[in-house]
């Protein structure tokens, strides 16, 4: 099943992009805070709370990843330049690959921990623990792997963003509006007019 329009994404492909970007930007400020919430009871639900949403995110991440491959891409935006289109193809196959990273080094720490906590994903599904051997050594590197991830997934993203920001705020091109619905072509057609208008 191929994209439904040949310049811009999908449905399936913007409703799976924006879903994953949502919920990874609120995973990471719930995994920076809970941590910091004093009562035990509390951390040991938002951590769970956390951990589900972590395989959510890896299980659409994987769809995302199988439709990518499966469906294929538009055709790149005539408003890129060479390098941008070998730029952006690289930024999202590390984005791609990442929101399937992070959540597998968290789902790593989890099997390594000493402590041997069960993992019951939204109170639901018991999540088995990945074939590692739980020690503390294990679990301190799996931490540390899950921070680096998260924060390079976060700069990524912002760079992406900013990216994708420019074209649309600077240079009034249809990069956005590819994976963002709420542009209509015929209010980008608006925007170029008026900016033909400004140039004249």
């Amino acid at each position: 099943m191929r994209h439904d329009r040949k310049e811009t994404f999908g449905t399936i492909a913007v409703l799976l992009h924006w879903t994953i970007a949502l919920l990874f930007l609120g995973q990471f400020a719930l995994g920076l805070s809970m941590t910091k919430v004093k009562g035990m009871a509390l951390q040991f639900e938002l951590i769970q709370w956390h951990k589900s949403f972590g395989f959510l995110i890896l299980g659409l991440a994987v769809l995302r990843l199988g439709w990518h491959l499966g469906a294929g891409r538009p055709r790149p935006s005539p408003a890129l330049s060479p390098v941008e289109r070998a730029s952006a193809a690289i930024v999202q196959a590390l984005l791609l690959a990442a929101t399937v990273a992070v959540p597998l080094a968290g789902w790593a720490l989890a099997s390594t921990s000493t402590l041997g906590i069960p993992t019951l994903a939204f109170k639901l599904v018991l999540i088995p623990h990945l074939p590692l051997v739980p020690s503390e050594q294990a679990e301190a590197f799996w931490r540390q792997m899950h921070g680096f991830l998260a924060w390079a997934t976060i700069l990524l993203a912002a760079a992406h963003a900013g990216a994708a920001l420019r074209h649309h705020l600077l240079l009034r091109d249809d990069v956005l509006a590819r994976m963002l619905p709420i542009l209509s072509p015929r209010r980008l057609a608006g925007r170029q007019t008026t900016t033909e208008s400004d140039d004249a």
